[in-house]
């Protein structure tokens, strides 16, 4: 006679003279008091039930379950449950933290590497209310020679090139900004910015599938921390490494000119757009005069910063960020945009 009888009307499942012989659900309700028992096991039930309903964790089950011991098949089961809670919860970022930091301090030892990974948590950085760098390197003790470790578990953070960068569009997290940002908050050599294969957007994996190295900015690495597979970081890592200690300051870096003038090719292009504007309509006066002034900010704008590497041979981190972001002109264009709405 079966056990378990659903009433229809009453929409209710029904249990009749119900055992189970496990020491891990004994040991569990032993610690209770009667009056908890009851609720416990209905919420058990309900948490179950919730579990078999995933098909990963569900095909899971059936696979292993005439294979694997009873303690075995419970840990395994917490296990992928833990990781199926860890892709719905808000503190999967902070957790990533945790398990990148963790990954990294076992790989030093198994490396023999003198290296040590420390979480920054809430501590700002060299720049102002900014705690951009989630995770710095200490290379062989040496507390000058870093590498910064950026964790993005977050699928709307796209890759940014700075030659698709619109500065006055509003201010929004990208691989570059953050990789440049992270440099410049805690003065390291060379920054690495993690993306989990489960939350990586499109833009990203088109161009780096495993690991990603963008010239003068930093290194992408991909994980999949479902299946505890950092080994992509480590690669990461490694060639970061090699860099950070080998690196030698020069007095003209092509990559960084390259950038600059790409930007300034970018905004030449802006100057032939708005031609065809006036060409074209005389009534878009205003969005013309606009993007005149849009583009004579930006051309002012590049110009300091090439003439600065020019001179100086180099840009520094903060110069770097600065340059990217290009919060400066967008504020000079806000009082003339202004003026230009007024008349």
């Amino acid at each position: 006679m079966a056990i378990i009888k659903l009433n229809q009307k009453l929409n209710r499942v029904e249990v009749k003279d119900f055992e189970i012989n496990n020491s891990i659900v004994f040991n569990y309700f032993d610690k209770l008091s009667m009056d908890e028992r009851e609720d416990k096991l209905i919420r058990a039930l309900y948490i179950g039930v919730l579990a078999l309903m995933e098909d990963r964790i569900s095909a899971f089950l059936s696979k292993t379950s005439n294979e694997l011991g009873t303690e075995l098949e419970s840990l395994k089961m917490i296990f992928d449950m833990k990781k199926e809670l860890f892709y719905k919860t808000t503190i999967k970022g902070s957790l990533a933290e945790d398990d990148i930091a963790e990954y990294l301090n076992n790989y030093f030892k198994e490396k023999k590497i003198k290296d040590v990974a420390q979480l920054t948590g809430n501590e700002t950085g060299n720049l102002a209310r900014n705690k951009t760098g989630d995770i710095i390197c200490r290379l062989n003790g040496d507390s000058e020679l870093r590498i910064t470790i950026e964790c993005k578990f977050d699928k709307s953070i796209r890759l940014g090139e700075i030659e698709k960068k619109d500065i006055f569009t509003r201010k929004t997290d990208t691989a570059w900004s953050q990789l440049i940002e992270s440099d410049a908050n805690r003065r390291s050599k060379v920054s690495i910015i993690v993306f989990d294969i489960s939350l990586v957007d499109n833009s990203i994996l088109k161009v780096f599938e495993n690991v990603g190295y963008i010239h003068s900015i930093g290194f992408i690495a991909i994980i999949d921390s479902q299946r505890g597979d950092y080994s992509n970081l480590a690669i990461a890592y490694m060639l970061a490494r090699d860099i950070a200690i080998n690196a030698k300051n020069i007095e003209l870096d092509k990559n960084l000119l390259s950038m600059i003038v790409n930007r300034i090719i970018k905004d030449i292009n802006e100057i032939t757009n708005i031609k065809r504007l006036v060409e074209g309509n005389i009534e878009n006066n205003k969005t013309i005069l606009k993007q005149l002034e849009k583009s004579i900010l930006l051309m002012n704008f590049n110009q300091e910063y090439l003439t600065k590497f020019l001179n100086d041979g180099i840009l520094d981190k903060k110069d770097l960020l600065d340059f990217y972001m290009g919060e400066d002109v967008k504020d000079k264009y806000k009082l003339i945009e202004k003026e230009i709405n007024e008349l």
